[in-house]
């Protein structure tokens, strides 16, 4: 049996963290959102195996706070300041929620995620490429 350290957090305790500030939404609230920047952080294999969603800002997670945060000089054009409406999403849901936290803790206080990611998107017959 391994003894956590004292501190130390659980990845269901962290998720269950960074989704209780948050207010997640579905696949189809997401798509009629007209200010949603929806950010596609998935990885390009999973991409091309999975699709995607048309006209989505691809960033890849490991990029994701440097290209929206306002005040870097790694910022895409789209992080245009605090109030962007960035609605982040993975293949199932489980990264976006953590890279949406992430978000917000940057003060970017509209980012959420979209609740089971692009695989809940397709099932709901959204649109996909």
């Amino acid at each position: 049996m391994v003894t956590r350290p004292a501190g130390a957090r659980s990845i269901d305790q962290i998720l269950a963290e960074a989704r209780s500030r948050l207010h997640r939404i579905g696949p189809a609230e997401a798509h009629a959102e007209p200010d949603a920047l929806l950010i596609d952080i998935r990885p390009a294999a999973q991409r091309a195996a999975e699709g995607e969603i048309p006209g989505a800002l691809i960033v890849e997670r490991n990029h994701l706070e440097w290209r929206f945060d306002p005040e870097s000089d790694a910022r895409l054009p789209q992080a245009t300041g605090y109030d962007v409406r960035a609605v982040v999403f993975c293949s199932e849901g489980y990264t976006s929620s953590l890279a949406a936290a992430a978000l917000q803790d940057l003060g970017l206080h509209r980012a959420t995620d979209i609740a089971g990611g692009f695989k809940a998107w397709r099932a709901a017959g959204l649109p996909t490429a």
